[in-house]
């Protein structure tokens, strides 16, 4: 089996990466001084906007397109060793056989720069900005999620704390462990009372009287890497004084631990439906004493700390699992290609040619998604959580559906072990759940967005008011409403752009209407939401493509007309489903639904589970 160290990879690192994209990558953070400075910031994200009726088209149009040539060659020239990697070296069904990737393939995968793709070269790492990480990140998620999964703990969420947060000591003391010592990295938030809601944590940090250090205790639980890592990001309650009032309050602050402390040690590796190869464990720490220079970030800023760090991460797995989209996809065609049923291929079938057709808009509009994003990170954007929320929803629930279909369209064989869509299809059923859960992601974004909305909406209110002093700024608001996304779509995509305008002002409108009805009450009304997500959802996935595939027919690309018709065909259906969520929000009759179906759901909690007669019961 082949080396990957044969391929040179520390001459790669040292010499071919000889780049600094760390500050496009990863923004510093602000002094006090300069955020005393700063004005009031307009917020840039299209997301965040359309809640608002208002077309704020920076960070969508055109389709971003970020990378110099050289950061392109640079990455080209990483895409071929990281493939071989994968094709020679790794094994992805054995790892899943025996829970456990091999020490020498990931030794491997430590020579080749793979677990410190974003670590500035000047502490060993390949120094890659966002763009760059997401292109590998496709080609882990076409071969091994796995393995992807000790790969993202260690570096998309492990010590990405030190690269957003830590000080320059932090960063000279531990950087160079994380990218070229082979020392792990973990993220440490969950415990077994608080899953998404990460601010209710018990684990607890005391400082000592002299101030020199934090004394930890608590456990976390499920955390990727756990059995491995050597250094990870804890985030503990601590008590803080509050500045105004002298209270002590409890807050959330951020640590780096490192095991060899004392005190940290962790359970055995969980038993997992899927992801089996990477290491997930329970860790428990024991009177840990963690010197003050270890605090990440500012001391009770902890969940500020966690929550960027997510924030941070989520476009990656947009991006890791359009890989995987892509790798079902080929070998669903092969098969159709090939297999003869009734006397013909099964591509000569229209249900076949559907299937083939929807798994691929799908795929386009995740990967359209992942790289707007990362792009716009990488050209300084600070606006672009609510759009990363929508990517990990959106790529995680079409690659379960593009896999599901992969293994319809390969029938008995798409079943069995050898063809590897059974491993992946249980790889990806965690890629909903951790991170956020799609479920919590969807509150997210709608409570953001209307959140905004709400305040932009006083705002308008007091203007009104006092309607003479503040002319300017409602002619302002009042030359908003009318979305038109002609100007940046090509000529062939006009009907799918006057379907997403009509969509983008019904979701301003409605929101608007939304909010008025229920007020504060909103936050309690979580179907209402649910609806708004996924219409948001929709928008963002039919903005994204039209941009791309304008992008593609301007520049002539070989695959313009394939992408136009991959986005027309996303418009016409994601515009129907757009119209129909935001008539559910204001629908009496769903309304009713709604009710009915929380009445149902008490009755199945309090006789725990099913509740009705068998159907041969005679009384």
């Amino acid at each position: 089996m082949l080396r990957i160290n044969n391929f040179g990879t520390r001459k790669l690192i040292k010499d071919v990466c000889k780049q600094r994209y760390y500050s496009a990558a990863v923004p510093k953070p602000k002094t006090e001084h300069e955020t005393k400075k700063e004005p009031k910031r307009e917020n840039e994200s299209f997301m965040a906007n359309i809640f608002r009726g208002n077309l704020v088209s920076k960070q969508v149009f055109p389709y971003p397109d970020v990378l110099t040539e050289e950061q392109k060659e640079i990455t080209n020239s990483l895409v071929d060793p990281f493939e071989r990697f994968f094709t020679e070296v790794n094994d992805a069904a054995k790892s899943d056989a025996n829970s456990k990737t091999d020490d020498s393939t990931l030794k491997s995968l430590w020579e080749l720069g793979g677990m410190a793709i974003q670590v500035p070269n000047d502490y060993g790492g390949l120094g890659m900005n966002n763009t760059q990480y997401g292109r590998l990140c496709q080609i882990v998620g076409a071969n091994d999620l796995g393995l992807g999964i000790t790969l993202g703990a260690h570096q998309s969420i492990g010590f990405k704390g030190i690269l957003l947060y830590g000080t320059q000591a932090q960063k000279d003391k531990y950087l160079p462990k994380v990218s070229t010592e082979e020392v792990y990295a973990a993220f440490a938030l969950t415990e077994p009372s608080s899953g998404s809601d990460a601010n209710s944590i018990r684990c607890r940090a005391v400082k000592s009287a002299d101030n020199k250090y934090y004394v930890l205790n608590g456990s976390k639980i499920w955390i990727s890497n756990g059995g491995i890592a050597e250094i990870m990001t804890v985030f503990a309650q601590t008590e803080q004084i509050d500045k105004k009032t002298g209270e002590k309050k409890d807050k959330v602050t951020a640590f780096i631990v490192e095991r060899s402390f004392g005190g940290v040690t962790s359970g055995p590796p969980e038993k997992k439906m899927g992801i089996k190869s990477s290491n997930t464990a329970e860790v428990y720490f024991e009177d840990v004493k963690i010197p003050i220079e270890n605090v990440l970030g500012e001391e009770g800023e902890g969940f500020k700390v966690a929550m960027n760090i997510l924030n941070n991460g989520r476009f990656g797995m947009g991006a890791t699992l359009s890989g995987t989209m892509k790798k079902c996809i080929e070998i669903a065609t092969a098969h159709a290609n090939n297999r003869v049923q009734f006397g013909q291929k099964l591509k000569a079938y229209a249900s076949i040619q559907a299937k083939l057709a929807q798994m691929n808009i799908l795929q386009y509009a995740t990967e359209s998604m992942a790289f707007a994003i990362s792009q716009n990170m990488d050209a300084g954007s600070q606006d672009y959580h609510l759009e990363a929320a929508i990517s990990k929803v959106y790529a995680s629930e079409c690659a379960w559906y593009v896999c599901d279909e992969a293994i319809q369209i390969l029938g008995g064989m798409g079943f069995m072990r050898d063809t590897g869509l059974e491993r992946v299809m249980r790889d990806l059923r965690i890629f909903r759940i951790f991170e956020g859960t799609n479920d919590i992601l969807r509150l997210f974004v709608a409570l953001s967005g209307v959140q905004y909305a709400g305040n932009h909406l006083k705002e308008l209110q007091r203007a009104f008011k006092n309607p003479s002093a503040n002319l300017g700024f409602i002619f302002k608001e009042a030359s908003r409403r009318g979305t038109d996304l002609s100007a940046h779509v090509v000529p062939e995509l006009m009907e799918s752009a006057k379907k997403t305008a009509a969509c983008i002002d019904l979701f301003g409108r409605t929101t608007e209407e939304v909010l008025l009805k229920h007020n504060k009450n909103i936050i309690h009304e979580q179907l209402i939401l649910n609806n708004l997500a996924d219409a948001a959802i929709d928008i963002y996935a039919m903005v994204v493509t039209q941009s791309r595939s304008s992008r593609a027919s301007k520049l002539n690309l070989p695959t313009a007309q394939h992408e136009i018709n991959l986005t027309k065909a996303l418009a016409t259906q994601a515009s129907d489903r757009v119209m129909d969520n935001l008539k559910k929000t204001t629908s009496g009759q769903q309304q009713g639904q709604n009710k009915l179906l929380s009445v149902i759901a008490q009755e199945i909690c309090n006789q725990d589970g099913v509740h009705t007669t068998g159907p041969l019961d005679q009384q």
